[in-house]
């Protein structure tokens, strides 16, 4: 069993930019990343091709020390490829169809402890087999589950996403994604609100681009406003950085208002780096300092 009993399930693949840099990516695999970052050793599942950049994927996950158990290998579909372009400084992207991680495979899963965590996105619904396969792990977990909503046209449609819903505990999704689901309610509250009576929902977490973030349970609701001098290079994994730190915060045990800071923080950190994630170990010591991790 990994040690903080954190499945995280969904797309491994690599951010190729318009200057013809690549970065490893895939929101479920930054997570991942960042969490491994913070001490919260997850299980990682997905799959990559037999290629060079499976290889390049299970090398870099060695090397930052994350378990690759949970790493499939396939031999027909190749490793995940997104082309990232950028429209008055925000990302928008063509996700390679049919790549290996449409594909994870039910049978190749690993036997999971019902008290662990499941995080995984909603665009690894768009191939059956690997909603099969999210389905068995979902059984497998109990009620512990977080959605990261990530909604890219055309890979998702309401009643699927509907459906997703009803046996999460945890949601994060971002205010446009929260209108598109609630269309016919007049603010963010209320429409989040709506989600938290409808699907049974413990937390929700939205984030509101240069707005900050609110998070939103039965009980309290908590704000953050970012600082506005930041450096931006780019927004990619900007939405990833914050989910990985609503997780490590919710396995740690922060207050709801802790949480949302050090999100907001890290968050904000990350946009003023090239691409999602960093293999340098030093980008993280002052928050595992900060936060006495």
């Amino acid at each position: 069993m990994n040690k903080s009993g954190l499945v995280v399930f969904g797309e491994v693949l690599f951010d190729c930019f318009p200057d013809g840099n690549r970065v490893l990516g895939g929101a479920p695999f930054n997570v991942a990343w960042h969490c491994q970052a913070f001490g919260l050793q997850p299980l990682f599942i997905s799959r990559v091709g037999n290629d060079e950049p499976g290889n390049e994927v299970r090398a870099a996950m060695v090397e930052w020390g994350m378990d690759i158990s949970g790493l499939q290998l396939d031999s027909t579909h190749p490793t995940g490829i997104v082309d990232v372009h950028f429209d008055n400084g925000e990302p928008s992207y063509n996700i390679v169809e049919n790549s290996a991680w449409d594909f994870i495979n039910e049978k190749l899963l690993p036997v999971l402890d019902k008290q662990h965590i499941l995080y995984h996105g909603s665009l690894a619904m768009r191939n059956p087999l690997a909603v099969n396969a999210l389905a068995s792990l979902k059984q497998q977990c109990s009620d512990n589950i977080f959605i990261d909503v990530n909604l890219r046209t055309p890979w998702w449609n309401l009643p699927q996403l509907e459906s997703m819903l009803k046996n999460s505990r945890w949601l994060k999704l971002n205010g446009d994604e929260l209108r598109l689901i609630v269309p016919d309610k007049e603010d963010t509250e209320t429409r989040a609100r709506f989600l938290l009576s409808h699907f049974n929902i413990e937390l929700i977490f939205i984030t509101l681009g240069k707005a900050g973030a609110i998070a939103i349970s039965q009980q309290e609701t908590c704000t953050i406003v970012p600082e506005m001098t930041l450096n931006i290079v780019d927004t990619v994994g900007a939405g990833d950085a914050f989910s990985s730190i609503l997780i490590t915060g919710l396995h740690y045990g922060w207050s709801l208002q802790t949480i949302l800071n050090r999100a907001q923080q890290f968050a904000s950190s990350v946009v003023e780096q090239r691409g999602a994630i960093t293999q340098d170990k030093q980008f993280y010591k002052p928050f595992l300092n900060n936060w006495s991790l």
